[in-house]
């Protein structure tokens, strides 16, 4: 009587892998809610690039004649380094260190969905930096035109790139408490380095400067937010983003 109702095979198990897809998505909602939820992700990531944004904008300590238009881009160049390289080198390295990782990998998830969740996670904090400090500096009286908008955020993809290929580098290749000290080193000498080329010689034009990935992304990002194609910041983060990639590649371990 019930074989009517329910045909052979209706109840039977049909365990099956997630797609490719699913797995990175709801690996990438996960890393977000990590990242977000971490107080020191939100000090380094929006309070202080904010505040740094405040006091420039009030305070002339880069110089007289440097205005928002080249402040906020230094300033969302120093956001998406906190986001992509320092945040995710540190938060890598110490899960790596208490086997966070290395669980996540024998569950079945392979490490480039791993990756691929980090990435989306840093995308998302880029996301709420660029809706609240760029927010602050339309309030304060940054402006640019819809060109500027596109140039802007095609050149801050690089950017995002760059710094989250090198954050996963030093984070899956070095032991904790070396990244912590290292990386937040580097962070404060790519920050010094961008802040002196704004105070010296501005962000239109710096020169070999250009090599840095800071100045390079600050750079691009004041001359896109001024409606020209920054070609040669974003070849350099390019050649960052591919050499940090390979690296990452091979020197990458989950334990």
């Amino acid at each position: 009587m019930h074989t009517d109702l329910y045909p052979a095979g209706t109840f039977a198990p049909a365990p099956k892998r997630a797609s490719a897809t699913a797995m990175a998505l709801a690996q990438g909602r996960i890393e977000t809610k990590l990242m977000i939820r971490h107080g020191e992700q939100q000090l380094l990531n929006l309070i202080i690039p904010l505040a740094m944004l405040l006091v420039a904008a009030f305070i002339p300590l880069l110089g007289e004649d440097r205005g928002l238009e080249q402040i906020f881009p230094m300033i969302l160049a120093v956001a998406t380094t906190s986001a992509g390289f320092t945040g995710q080198a540190i938060g890598l390295a110490f899960d790596r260190r208490y086997g966070a990782l290395k669980r996540s990998g024998a569950s079945g998830v392979p490490a480039r969905t791993i990756i691929v969740g980090k990435i989306i996670a840093v995308l998302s904090m880029v996301v709420v930096q660029v809706v609240l400090l760029g927010g602050a500096a339309l309030v304060l009286g940054w402006r640019t035109d819809a060109v500027g908008v596109v140039f802007g955020v095609v050149t801050l993809l690089f950017g995002v790139i760059a710094f989250t290929a090198l954050g996963l580098l030093m984070g899956g290749s070095l032991s904790a408490e070396f990244v912590l000290a290292l990386g937040n080193a580097i962070w404060l000498v790519l920050i010094a380095l961008v802040g002196w080329v704004l105070y010296s010689q501005g962000l239109m034009d710096p020169g070999w400067w250009n090599l840095v990935p800071s100045v390079a992304l600050a750079s691009g990002l004041t001359v896109a937010f001024d409606g020209m194609i920054p070609w040669a910041q974003i070849i350099v983060l390019m050649g960052w983003a591919l050499l940090a990639s390979v690296a990452a590649i091979k020197w990458f371990r989950f334990d």
